[in-house]
């Protein structure tokens, strides 16, 4: 799924294109789950099912100090685990739980507002 035609101004991180086990990011092609925000680009996250997601595995997420964190989980929507969750809320962050590809539309929306926005995505 092509996301989007124009490139934003700078080098900001953008979804270019979506489909499951692989992802565009501005002008790279990426295979591997990955965090992502408008200046940052952790490649190879270790989680490779939403069960493989820890605290841990968000923290270098969450370091970046998001307004929002999205979290695209593969194909299908799932949620993590609840004590997951609340910690990320706790902390004053919005969070969207969603499937990958409408993560990827929801980030870039989210970028296309100037929001402090991280995503965390699944790439299965």
């Amino acid at each position: 799924m092509k996301l989007t035609q124009d490139r934003p101004a700078g080098d900001v991180n953008y979804i270019r294109a979506y489909a499951p086990g692989r992802i565009n990011i501005n002008d790279r092609l990426l295979k591997s789950s990955l965090v992502l925000s408008p200046a940052t680009l952790l490649e190879n996250w270790p989680p490779q099912c939403l069960e493989d997601i820890t605290l841990e595995h968000l923290e270098p997420a969450l370091a970046l100090e998001p307004e929002i964190l999205v979290i695209g989980t593969g194909p299908t929507l799932q949620f993590p685990e609840a004590r997951i969750m609340a910690v990320i809320q706790q902390r004053g962050i919005g969070l969207e739980v969603l499937d990958t590809a409408a993560a990827c539309r929801t980030y870039n929306v989210l970028v296309s507002e100037n929001r402090n926005v991280v995503a965390a995505l699944l790439m299965i």
